[in-house]
């Protein structure tokens, strides 16, 4: 829960729980939306179904103007949230795996997970599958280390990178996340598909 704990406004005990709270509307989110369906999953990346778009578009919005929002009226300090270091060639070469894995598979780690809790057999070849992989990558480490931080780039964030204030970027991002829906909304009735 981020600042929460580093400030002791919550004990570390509920932290735990309000995560394991937030973990399970997340996954019941997921399932109502259809996210354990790996059909409309990849639809995505068809044409025929945008929901994922839409969803994760709207959540990243959210989350953004909540946490603008939040730090305009003082109520977080947005130097102690986390950001990961970005290291460019292993982000790009590890999304291209994923990428080619979600469109394969139908599923990316949260949703396969999503689909294994109502008893999607496919998902738990898709977990099995991320299981190896994570093997794989940690066995051979020493292979690709160099790769993995190449490009480091230390944790910029997209303003500072186009160098706006948060605000123009919660604005453009905004415009970008309607067109999206735009063009989304054309492309389901473009290619449409019969229920699946």
């Amino acid at each position: 829960m981020g600042p929460l704990i580093v400030n002791e406004i919550i004990p570390e005990g509920l932290n735990l729980f309000l995560a394991f709270v937030i973990g399970i509307g997340f996954g019941f989110v997921l399932e109502s939306s259809g996210f354990s369906s790996s059909r409309k999953l990849a639809g995505m990346f068809y044409g025929y179904d945008t929901t994922v778009l839409k969803v994760f578009f709207t959540a990243a919005i959210t989350a953004m103007l909540g946490l603008l929002f939040f730090s305009l009226f003082g109520w977080i300090d947005l130097s102690l949230v986390y950001i990961n270091p970005t290291f460019m060639t292993s982000a790009i070469v590890g999304g291209a795996i994923m990428g080619a894995g979600f469109i394969l598979g139908g599923y990316c780690p949260g949703t396969s997970f999503c689909a294994l809790s109502i008893g999607k057999l496919d998902a738990l070849a898709f977990i099995g599958g991320l299981f190896i992989g994570v093997f794989i990558f940690a066995e051979g480490y020493p292979l690709w280390e160099t790769m993995y931080k190449a490009n480091n780039m230390g944790a910029p964030t997209m303003n500072t990178i186009l160098g706006v204030s948060r605000g123009v970027f919660a604005f453009l991002l905004i415009i970008v996340a309607l067109a999206m829906f735009v063009v989304g909304e054309w492309s389901e009735k473009k290619f449409p598909r019969d229920e699946y």
